[in-house]
């Protein structure tokens, strides 16, 4: 699954450069998640990042984006490929 933030977010700014995809961005309110960037940090990391911070554990899973480790796999491998072509 995508991680998503909720509206308890307090805008810390600790979640943003956290994230090794650059899937969060500040929105209209709160910080947001791109679903299509986000890989959980498969492929990166064990956890996480932006779980790991947030102060206020306003980044729980997002329930719309079920998605496997396989593939967040190969989301992650997908965007080092566009990464690389850039």
């Amino acid at each position: 699954m995508a991680l998503m933030i909720t509206d308890e977010c307090i805008n810390c700014d600790v979640c943003e450069p956290e994230c090794p995809n650059d899937a969060i961005s500040m929105g209209v309110e709160i910080y947001q998640i791109d679903p299509d960037k986000c890989t959980e940090c498969v492929g990166h990391f064990d956890e996480p990042q932006c779980q790991q911070v947030c102060p206020v554990e306003c980044i729980p899973l997002n329930p719309e984006r079920v998605e496997s480790k396989d593939a967040l796999m190969q989301k992650y491998l997908a965007l080092q490929a566009a990464k690389k072509g850039a």
